[in-house]
């Protein structure tokens, strides 16, 4: 909790003035605001910088403009229009989301908190950004950036998750202004990504130096002390199928990473893809990296003069390789399928 003697509206007052000045304001979604294109790139910005966001965001609206247009993608459309993003469940909650809104909301856009944050992969931070951004209404918001803002303003050092996130929101709640809301929701995300940032903060040049019970405090001490997590590695091995013009491709059911993306066959045999029907075969083998993951992917490339059936209860096609943009799968498989 903030402390007596500080002013709630001090802090929204600074950063919405910092804002003003030296926010990212050019970024695409501030611009042609709407809550449609606010939720778009919200999800998308969940776990996934800003940078990396952009060409997908405008990619995105290029293929799907509108909520209109969103309700007539299917599924494989929406992830395709993901693919090489990551976290695919977040593709997947727009998908389920939409239908939602179409079936319950009469095809409108929820206008309010607690339909939005019932909607799947909205939670109460995202869910606040909308009402915020779109409708400027003054709700707080409390993502990774936020959350690493108010923790030093108010030097929050609690240990447990939950208890932290409880006193952090209570932050939040006390320093959200009523009036400049848009400026104060974009302002303070942009403060922790480019000022407040996880190592080496430029307090110097921080709107709320002058107010922040951590500035110049903060200790860059994990180099030291933090321990090297080594991620666990898979090793997975593919066999894909393809012709001069398509190729075969089965959508992955499994529960784990890339589930709903389209994938080689992990099942020759039981698939029945054999190397003796095949014109010439190539290996090629690269590492991926995924958040909590590596990958040691092993493909093996089987050309056939012609398509050939498949028996399987497995959802699968061959896919012409000019409609592969169509199609949601991992970007190393998509490279190679490019490079054939």
């Amino acid at each position: 909790m903030i402390s007596p003697q500080k002013d709630n509206l001090i802090l929204s007052s600074f950063v919405i003035d910092w804002y003003k000045s030296q926010g990212r304001v050019s970024l695409p979604w501030r611009h042609n605001i709407s809550p449609y294109n606010v939720w778009i790139s919200e999800i998308m910005l969940q776990q996934t910088q800003v940078k990396t966001v952009i060409p997908y965001y405008l990619r995105f609206l290029k293929e799907r403009p509108s909520l209109e247009s969103l309700f007539e993608a299917t599924e494989d459309e929406v992830i395709a229009l993901w693919s090489g993003l990551g976290f695919y469940r977040r593709a997947r909650n727009i998908f389920k989301a939409k239908e939602i809104i179409k079936t319950e909301f009469n095809k409108q856009f929820p206008k309010n908190f607690d339909d939005l944050k019932a909607l799947p992969g909205i939670g109460a931070s995202t869910a606040g950004a909308i009402m915020s951004i779109a409708y400027q209404k003054s709700y707080p918001i409390l993502d990774a950036n936020v959350k690493r803002v108010l923790s030093r303003y108010s030097n929050i050092n609690e240990q447990s998750p939950s208890k932290r996130d409880k006193q952090l929101w209570e932050v939040s709640r006390e320093v959200t202004p009523m009036r400049g809301i848009f400026e104060y929701t974009q302002g303070i995300m942009d403060l922790g990504s480019i000022i407040c940032k996880p190592k080496e903060p430029d307090c110097v040049v921080c709107p709320l130096n002058k107010i922040c019970d951590s500035a110049f405090q903060v200790k860059d001490g994990l180099k030291a002390s933090k321990i090297l997590k080594v991620k666990p590695i898979r090793d997975i091995q593919f066999t894909l199928a393809y012709t001069n013009s398509h190729v075969l491709l089965f959508k992955r059911e499994e529960k784990t990473f890339w589930d709903s993306l389209w994938l080689p066959s992990e099942y020759p045999r039981m698939h029945k893809i054999t190397k003796s029907k095949s014109s010439s075969q190539q290996t090629i083998r690269q590492k991926h990296q995924l958040t909590h993951l590596e990958l040691n992917l092993s493909i093996n490339l089987l050309r056939y003069n012609k398509v050939f059936k498949v028996k399987t209860n497995a959802e699968h096609r061959w896919i012409n390789k000019s409609d592969i943009d169509r199609f949601g799968m991992p970007a190393p498989v998509k490279k190679i399928i490019l490079s054939l």
